[in-house]
């Protein structure tokens, strides 16, 4: 990644370990060298960000990539994504969904929530990790924002 895109940690929420080992892998084998931070369901990630995310002094210029299942046990995808989008710090926060759930009418509910991409995960192997190659280039070129540091209330700070 080029020197701006270095202070991106990605996050990926996946609660199914194969899945999560191989997009992390063919992120890494498309040459993306990023922080990768995997959860296994959206409750995990949602403390995260709650907790270690309002530690400002750690998120100074960082940025955050979220790909986000959306079939997942405590907290599903959907009920993370607005939660993100109506929280002010990190509303954001680019969000891909990445899922194995094609229904339009999930398709629509993740745009209309803020959803900045939406990918149908391949049910066949070599399709998903010519899928997942694809995603790690397009994360090497695409310019993402860097989430604003903020006080101990939550006001950000400028």
């Amino acid at each position: 990644m080029t020197t701006a895109q270095t202070n991106i940690t990605i996050l990926i929420t996946e609660d199914d370990d194969g899945h999560a080992e191989l997009i992390q892998e063919q992120l890494r084998g498309a040459g993306v060298s990023n922080e990768i931070i995997r959860f296994h369901d959206g409750q995990e990630l949602w403390d995260y960000l709650m907790i270690e995310g309002r530690r400002t002094f750690r998120y100074d210029g960082h940025g955050f990539l979220l790909l986000l299942d959306i079939l997942m046990p405590r907290l599903d995808g959907l009920e993370v994504l607005r939660r993100i989008k109506t929280d002010k710090q990190w509303r954001n926060l680019p969000v891909i969904m990445l899922t194995t759930t094609d229904d339009p009418r999930e398709i629509e509910s993740c745009y209309t929530l803020g959803c900045n991409c939406y990918i149908t995960k391949p049910m066949e192997y070599e399709r998903f990790t010519e899928m997942l190659k694809r995603l790690g280039l397009f994360m090497m070129v695409v310019q993402m924002p860097t989430i604003p540091p903020q006080d101990e209330q939550g006001v950000q700070r400028t």
